[in-house]
């Protein structure tokens, strides 16, 4: 047995389990494992402004590319940092390693430099903690970890390894841990019966979520097999091939369009795989699952939480698919229901027409000609308000692992970190970043890192000056705005600042040539940022579903209270 430094023991452990990935900021605790990392062949450090990022950026790697990234964070100050991107991806199951450096634990001093209980302060946010007390359990400590993570459901796992474990050198067992227990498949009798009711109907409506990602091209087999139209929630969006003639909407109740409404009030069953039911992708819990609900999820805990089911089987989607596919009749096409969504969806397209007068940007107009001058490879991230449901209901991708959104945790920050983190993991697909300007001033100066990478991603700053999404949900309940404006701020001094190339898009008309424009910067391996002047007038569906649904749940005399004031300030 070999004797190794702690830092040589943590890159042995994650080139052995494929990570390619840690971001973080070098500090004193740390330094040795950094001078191990600088060494390694696979595993690439990446020094960000704010650990805040790191965690943003090892989330977009994992929902861009499937793969394992790490946060390598100093003790106290770096975890805290860090702890909005990890509860981010806890909410979000995505999978995530953290490597919390920790204090000294060998010297008997008290009141050292950033001494905390980390994995306290972590539980709340992570599926497990764990802590390496020799320096021999090091390897098997972070695979396991990697494992635990991975495991559906997914999420970030945090182990703290002590400061003088990398000081020093150990005795290496670089034996693989156990492996850990299997993901449960769907049981026989259960898929048996869940294709008893879904052939006994005569419409199911498929609902599927990030969950449903490993099922893969089984979706859409599984949708053209039983005519099913097929809503997604906002996690699972791009899960399914949203340009096939059965895809309906990330979502179907309120805070969806009308011939969507339509179309799932028509079924008489709901097959929902790999979701949760959250708040977010319910629109306010603003929607009923038609008929009987068969809930497919791998996490038990998840089963009538909010929707009570009348068929809860616990297996990943991938084998639960795979296990009623065969079993079931293929129904004949359904051309009528066809025509429906194709017709609702051009309804919609026409409703979005862009207006001749608008002194700013048509969003409809910005998202199509992205998507067309980018093609149906890209990547794009967003971040929480308006730009998210706005890119939820505009873009049509047919690629999954093609939208990065902050949902249940719905963090504001995250688009620009994660859009390095997705251009690092898929160097070979474009990226396009939607940032609101608030969002913005939270993490913006990382593109100070895209430029140190040469990270050719494009950054739209939808800029209005205001928290958009809370700034509506004001106006439209309370009648006034408080706390929602922006102060101004000079977005090209920033980017040359930093020195990342800027363009302004104020209208349209100029809306081609400018990403053209900056599609050709990005061909030179540069990133660039384009300040959008957006037209914010038209409500997206989500929000306007969410108010009606919020304001709908409250007593009639709080609803006519708050219909009462907002129409008083309005006139006053």
């Amino acid at each position: 047995m070999s004797k190794m430094t702690g830092g040589d023991i943590v890159v042995r452990a994650l080139e052995d389990e494929g990570v390619g990935f840690a971001f973080g900021i070098p500090g004193t605790h740390n330094i040795e494992l950094y001078d191990s990392l600088a060494r390694s062949r696979s595993v690439r450090p990446v020094l960000v402004t704010d650990e805040q990022s790191a965690s943003f950026m090892a989330d977009g790697v994992a929902r861009a590319s499937g793969q394992l990234a790490v946060v390598n964070v100093v003790p106290g100050a770096g975890l805290t940092h860090a702890l909005s991107g990890i509860a981010e991806a806890y909410l979000d199951g995505i999978p995530m390693l953290v490597l919390a450096c920790g204090i000294r634990r060998d010297t008997g001093r008290a009141f050292q430099l950033h001494d905390v209980d980390q994995l306290a302060i972590a539980r709340p946010v992570t599926k497990a903690q764990l802590r390496a007390e020799q320096g021999s359990e090091i390897y098997t400590t972070v695979r396991r970890a990697c494992q635990i993570a991975r495991r559906a459901p997914a999420g970030p796992v945090v182990v703290e390894i002590p400061a003088e474990h990398y000081l020093f050198r150990h005795d290496a067992d670089l034996r693989a841990p156990d492996s850990q227990p299997a993901v449960p498949a769907g049981q026989g009798e259960l898929v048996s019966r869940a294709q008893q009711w879904i052939e006994a109907s005569r419409r199911p409506l498929l609902y599927l979520g990030l969950g449903a990602i490993e099922a893969g091209a089984g979706l859409v087999a599984l949708a053209e097999r039983l005519n099913a139209p097929v809503a997604t929630t906002i996690s699972g969006k791009s899960v399914f091939d949203e340009t096939h003639p059965l895809w309906l909407w990330c979502g179907f109740g309120a805070a969806a369009p009308s011939f969507v409404r339509k179309i799932a009030a028509s079924c008489d069953l709901t097959l929902a795989i790999g979701c949760r039911f959250s708040e977010v992708g319910t629109g306010s819990y603003g929607m009923t699952p038609p008929g009987k609900l068969i809930h497919v999820d791998v996490d038990p805990s998840v089963m009538g939480k909010n929707y009570p089911a009348d068929l809860p089987v616990v297996s990943d989607a991938a084998s639960f698919v795979a296990s009623l596919l065969p079993h079931l009749k293929a129904r004949a096409v359904d051309e009528s229901l066809r025509r429906d969504i194709g017709s609702g969806h051009e309804e919609v397209r026409q409703g979005w027409t862009t207006p001749d007068n608008s002194e700013a940007v048509y969003p409809p107009h910005l998202m199509a000609t992205v998507q067309r001058l980018v093609g149906n490879d890209a990547i794009y991230t967003t971040d929480s308000g308006n730009g998210t449901f706005l890119a939820m209901e505009c873009l049509r991708l047919p690629h999954p692992r093609s939208f990065l959104a902050p949902v249940d945790y719905s963090c504001m920050g995250y688009a620009v970190p994660a859009a390095i983190g997705a251009g690092l993991a898929c160097p070979d697909r474009p990226v396009i970043c939607l940032a609101g300007d608030g969002a913005f001033l939270m993490t913006g100066l990382e593109l100070l890192t895209a430029r140190q990478l040469g990270l050719p991603v494009i950054v739209l700053v939808l800029r209005d000056r205001e928290l958009a999404q809370i700034a509506q949900f004001q106006q439209i309940a309370l009648g006034e705005k408080t706390c929602s404006d922006l102060p101004d701020y000079d977005l090209a001094s920033i980017c040359r600042g930093v020195g990342v190339e800027y363009l302004a898009l104020r209208r349209n008309s100029d809306a081609e040539a400018i990403l053209k424009q900056a599609l050709t910067l990005t061909g030179s391996g540069r990133p660039v940022v384009v300040e959008v002047t957006i037209d914010y007038s038209q409500k997206t569906y989500f929000t306007r579903g969410v108010v009606r649904t919020t304001l709908g749940r409250l007593p009639w005399p709080d609803r006519l209270r708050f219909v009462l004031r907002t129409l008083g300030r309005k006139l006053g």
